[in-house]
C-alpha cells in the first residue's frame, strides 16, 4: 500500500508580533490575544511559546501565551524506562500519524480535570495536521482500541509535545517512549523535545528543566533540522 506523504504547507504569516525576548524572568504568561489562525500558531512555536486558555477574574475565557521559565524539555538520550514499563510497551502496537483528530479528542475529553481544549484549539490543531504541522502518537490495545496517544507540533527538529491521554494502564507512558524512538530514528544532539512544564510525573521519565534564554537558544537550531514526521508509521506491534 503506498503510504501518504504529509506535506508541510506554510500558512498565511500572521498580523501578530510574538516574542518573549523581554519577559520578566519566572512569568509563564508573556501575552494575551491575538487568534489562533494557523500562522499565529505556528510562528508562536518558532518563538518560543504556545496558546492556551485562561480565565480573568471575572471567569472570562482569555487566549493566553506562554513561554515558562524554566522550561521542561526530555533529553532524547536521558528517557527512563523501568522495568515494568518494559512490560507493558510488548502489550501495545504503536502508530505514528494514524488517529489525529481521534488523539486530540481523547485529550479533550471534558471529563479530564483541568481540561484547556477548547473545540477552537480541536479545529485549529486539526487543521494544523492537514498542513503537516501537527502529529500524533497513538497506542492501541490488542482488540484494535485505541487507549492512550499524545500530540503536538513539530517544526523542524523541534517537537513541542502539547497533551497525552490513556484509558489503560502505561498507555501515555508508551505514547511518550514511542515519540522518543521516533525522533530518534534520525539522531542529532540539536533535536528538541519540548513538555512545556516539568511535573512529578514528567521527572520520573527523565524531563529536566532549562532556563528560558537557554531554550530559545536551543529552538533557535533545532527548527533548522529536518523534520522527523514525513509519513504515518508503524513504530511496533505487539510482541
Amino acid at each position: 500500500m503506498e503510504r501518504r506523504t504529509l506535506a508541510r504547507v506554510e500558512p498565511p504569516h500572521t498580523q501578530w508580533q510574538l516574542s518573549a525576548e523581554d519577559a520578566d524572568p519566572g512569568d509563564d504568561l508573556v501575552g494575551v490575544g491575538a487568534d489562533l489562525a494557523p500562522g499565529t500558531v505556528l510562528a508562536a512555536y518558532r518563538a518560543g511559546l504556545f496558546p492556551m486558555h485562561l480565565r480573568d477574574d471575572n471567569d472570562d475565557e482569555l487566549l493566553g501565551w506562554w513561554s515558562p521559565d524554566p522550561r521542561g524539555v526530555l533529553p532524547l538520550d536521558g528517557v527512563r524506562i523501568t522495568r515494568s514499563l518494559k512490560q507493558s510497551m510488548r502489550r501495545f502496537r504503536v502508530t505514528t500519524d494514524h488517529a489525529f483528530q481521534e488523539v486530540m479528542q481523547a485529550c479533550a475529553d471534558q471529563d479530564r480535570s483541568g481540561r484547556w481544549i477548547t473545540p477552537q484549539f480541536l479545529t485549529t490543531y486539526v487543521h494544523m495536521h492537514e498542513l503537516g504541522w501537527a502529529h500524533s502518537v497513538e497506542v492501541w490495545s490488542g482488540d484494535g482500541s485505541l487507549v492512550g496517544g499524545l500530540y503536538g507540533i513539530e517544526v523542524g527538529g523541534l517537537f513541542a509535545g502539547e497533551s497525552m491521554f490513556h484509558t489503560e494502564r502505561d498507555a501515555s507512558k508508551v505514547a511518550l517512549v514511542g515519540l522518543v524512538r521516533h525522533l530518534n530514528s534520525a539522531p542529532d544532539p540539536d533535536r528538541l523535545l519540548d513538555v512545556q512544564w516539568q511535573t512529578d510525573h514528567l521527572a520520573t521519565l527523565g524531563v529536566i528543566e532549562v532556563p528560558r534564554l537557554e531554550y530559545f537558544d536551543r529552538l533557535k537550531t533545532a527548527v533548522q533540522l529536518p523534520p522527523v514526521f514525513v509519513v504515518p508509521e508503524v513504530l511496533w506491534e505487539p510482541h
